[in-house]
């Protein structure tokens, strides 16, 4: 037998042999499960090999029973059952029984198996057959699931603002029901009508719903003003709420309850980016050191079996900034104070383990109230619960997309934590996981996707950017002072390119060109030999106004040519001119009316090479 505790629960793990008919092969198999855990030193005394070994004892019983064998006859050692069968028919009835995407049967699979190995590995007597079955892997693998997307950024601050709004209610409670207790008496002196008396009772542990139900009349409409007003409003029962959910609302005003506590999860993991649920419920008060600059966690990551302290600082508030209410401010530091805050009556009435997240619980049996370490399993208590029960600032439900895991707060958190760093994958990994598993459990989210399509966008806009260049626009002033010096430097080039360019010595059909012999499409130094077609996405190129019907005629052919060629070969051939003959219309929207009007006055034609032209039209 072995004892795990956890949270404040203590669990024992146990097999007993005599409980089942195959009591000789429960034993062996029980033997081994100690062994292993021994050797291995396992935490939480190996429950998972003492489970795989009490589901297949339950089973052979039922299943030799039902073949008209005696279960009493099975063992490791020996050869009147055939094992290998009940093994597969176990494996079988596992998948059938919680599903093919639970983990369930393949952990118990390759756990009971591990023991046969190692008995078969130590005892000669051991069958061939079960030997070789027990090298082999579970019948059925461990499903892949479906990875769990982080929340959208609207709903990140829906949560984040519902549970602001839910921890000061919590607070706001509190402090009335320390005000009654502060004003109550012992209700055996005082009388137990009094609301603040009940109080004073609760904190004294004297309420449960027997004391209730002797003292108070028999019917809540009999009770006085405040007391009823203290109880729910009943939900469509025939029934209103009596004694019992009075002794509950009694605790909720000096104590939180699971409910409670959620929203300071809630907030608590939005804001601790390296922090698992499992570590965040783990953390004790111990754990916790406040300090000059902050405060100080000190968290265990029990599946890699690492402690690490990490240090929150305090954000401190700008004259003018956002107003706080409440005991504190929303930072990590703040919040565990305010969390201490308002579970310090709990620890010193009902003195539960040292946990960060306790809470008070009403009895089933009784209904008295007890303190302990919160578990977050209760259905009323489950993150989902809480979501469906907040409402947004017009009193409408969190539009919150399925599923409600508290575990995808934590991938939200890391996503806030890669838009801010924009870094790589390294950076955004953090110090708490590698680079694989956050490519595995944190890149696949949408936020991510969304990122590296914005990423590959921008470096496939840099580099089309730096390899296709647009025409320089000269309007008509810059034109006539273009042999000034320093209206030719502006534009890249001397006085006396400038002046040959006035004097149309460089005009290449379309655009005029400050260097026809250093073109980017040769580097021969040789005259330019794909003017004018390519001009358009030269570096080269200069535009007068004047030229504009000639650009106007070569944007008509390039449309022509659209129907007169399959798409990718005419994105190929005139899609990037046309962007850029669009770009250069677009700064001189004006003037093409005018220019329309010269084509059509003075018949300007498009003059091409012969060969350019039966290039481009083929």
């Amino acid at each position: 037998m072995f004892l795990e505790r956890r949270r404040g629960r203590t669990t024992r793990h146990a097999v007993d042999p005599s409980g089942y008919q195959c009591a000789t092969l429960a034993s062996q198999l029980a033997d081994e499960w100690i062994k292993l855990t021994r050797r291995m030193s396992l935490s939480g005394g190996g429950s998972e090999y003492s489970g795989a070994v009490r589901s297949f004892a339950k089973f052979t019983d039922k299943y030799l029973s039902e073949a008209g064998t005696d279960p009493a006859v099975a063992r490791l050692d020996g050869q009147a059952v055939d094992l290998v069968e009940v093994l597969y028919a176990w494996e079988g009835d596992l998948r059938q029984k919680y599903g093919p995407k639970s983990k369930q049967p393949y952990r118990r699979a390759r756990a009971l198996l591990a023991l046969i190995h190692q008995r078969a590995t130590a005892s000669p007597g051991i069958p061939e057959y079960l030997r070789q079955r027990a090298k082999a892997p579970a019948s059925y693998g461990k499903p892949t699931p479906q990875p769990l997307d982080e929340f959208s950024n609207a709903e990140r601050i829906a949560l984040r603002d519902a549970a602001r709004a839910a921890v000061r209610a919590t607070e706001a409670r509190l402090d009335r029901g320390r005000e009654l207790l502060a004003a109550g008496n012992d209700p055996r002196i005082g009388g137990w009508g009094d609301l603040p008396n009940l109080v004073w009772a609760t904190r004294a542990r004297m309420v449960n719903s027997q004391v209730l139900q002797t003292h108070l009349p028999a019917k809540s409409r009999w009770w006085p003003r405040e007391v009823v007003d203290l109880l729910p409003v009943p939900e469509g029962k025939s029934r209103g709420p009596g004694v019992r959910a009075l002794g509950r609302e009694l605790g909720r005003l000096l104590f939180p309850d699971e409910f409670d506590l959620q929203a300071f999860r809630v907030l608590l993991l939005l804001g601790m980016t390296d922090t698992t649920p499992e570590e965040l419920h783990d953390l004790e008060t111990g754990d916790i050191e406040f300090t000059d600059g902050g405060l100080r966690l000190v968290q265990t990551k029990l599946r890699a079996s690492r402690i690490r302290a990490d240090l929150h600082p305090e954000v401190e508030l700008k004259s003018g900034g956002e107003e706080f209410t409440g005991d504190g401010s929303w930072d990590v530091p703040g919040l565990i104070r305010r969390l201490l805050a308002a579970t310090a009556l709990i620890r010193e009435v009902f003195d539960p383990d040292p946990y960060l997240f306790v809470a008070v619980r009403q009895a089933a049996s009784d209904g008295e109230l007890r303190g302990s370490v919160a578990q977050f399993k209760s259905p009323r208590y489950r993150f989902g619960f809480w979501i469906a029960s907040q409402r947004d600032g017009q009193g409408r439900p969190l539009k919150i997309s399925d599923p409600y895991e508290v575990r995808r707060l934590r991938k939200t958190t890391k996503v806030v934590r890669a838009v801010a760093l924009g870094g790589t994958v390294s950076d955004l990994a953090g110090d708490d996981n590698h680079v694989e598993v956050y490519r595995g459990y944190y890149g696949h989210g949408t936020t991510a996707h969304i990122m590296a399509g914005r990423a590959i966008n921008r470096s496939q806009e840099w580099v089309f950017n730096r390899l296709v260049h647009k025409p320089v626009l000269v309007d008509e002033v810059a034109e006539e002072r273009l042999e000034e010096p320093e209206v030719a430097e502006e534009l890249g080039m001397n006085v006396e390119v400038a002046k040959a360019m006035r004097a149309g010595e460089l005009d290449m059909g379309l655009t005029n060109c400050r260097n026809p012999y250093d073109s980017p499409q040769r580097t021969d130094n040789k005259l330019c030999h794909v003017a004018p077609a390519m001009c358009m996405l030269c570096r080269n190129a200069v535009i007068f106004y004047s030229q504009l019907p000639r650009l106007l005629l070569m944007s008509d052919r390039i449309e022509r040519m659209r129907t007169a060629l399959p798409p990718p070969r005419w994105h190929a051939i005139y899609g990037q001119q046309r962007v850029a003959l669009d770009e250069v219309f677009a700064e001189c929207a004006d003037r093409l009316p005018a220019a329309r009007q010269q084509i059509t006055e003075l018949e300007i034609r498009l003059d091409l090479p012969l060969g350019q032209r039966t290039e481009f039209d083929r």
